[in-house]
């Protein structure tokens, strides 16, 4: 087995690739923080974890790609390359939460914490964990005033809830989520046989650019 991973959810734009096994799991990866370059450096950053590697993209057996939540324009770029890759391929496409990546990635095997996004707009994407690998509520999308109570004093994770001290009192890293630790969780969730997620976006709210409602009407002189 070969995966190959990738989340662009979050401004990170991160790629990995996995051979599947616990006995030695990352092969290469790579990962950017660039909010605005996401379909400039996903394709390069594949290019670049298949090199390191000495492989072709003929040898992935599986594509795993960050469902999010994340913002609609990054988001749709990783999941759109993640569905080509599947088609011309010919092999299955597995979705994973982007906030379960990051709570994997943290390693926090005494719950409960929460993991936080940025979601623009002074909100943060977030999700309660009891443990690593158990989300027990969530994936939400709130202004941070708004849950305090709810996340008063626990640990915490990512880059959304390093933007609100006076919410997220105990934060912890890493701040972005990392393909490699998606691939890792897909692995383990598919050699358990557990149902993993369809590649389908994690919105939670309409996209930022909408279409005008009433349009300028233009008449011929």
């Amino acid at each position: 087995m070969l995966l190959l991973a990738l989340d662009t959810a979050t401004p990170a734009v991160t790629v990995a690739l996995h051979d599947g096994t616990a006995s030695f799991g990352t092969v290469a990866e790579s990962s950017q923080v660039d909010a605005r370059r996401h379909g400039e450096l996903l394709l390069p950053a594949v290019d670049r974890v298949l090199a390191e590697a000495g492989l072709g993209l003929d040898a992935v057996t599986d594509v795993v790609v960050g469902v999010g939540p994340g913002p609609y324009t990054g988001l749709r770029v990783g999941l759109m390359t993640a569905d080509t890759f599947g088609l011309a391929l010919g092999v299955p496409v597995h979705g994973v939460c982007t906030l379960d990546g990051l709570a994997y990635a943290a390693g926090i095997e005494n719950g409960p914490f929460v993991v936080a996004t940025d979601a623009r707009r002074k909100e943060v994407y977030w999700a309660r964990y009891e443990d690593a690998r158990t989300r027990v509520g969530g994936p939400a999308v709130d202004r941070p005033a708004d849950i305090a109570e709810q996340v008063a004093g626990l640990p915490a994770v990512g880059a959304g809830a390093a933007l609100y001290p006076d919410t997220f009192t105990d934060v912890r890293g890493p701040e972005h989520v990392s393909a490699a630790a998606l691939a890792a969780l897909a692995a383990e969730r598919l050699a358990a046989g557990e149902e993993l997620l369809e590649p389908r976006p994690l919105y939670l709210r309409r996209p930022d650019a909408q279409v005008p409602k009433n349009y300028k009407v233009v008449t011929p002189k």
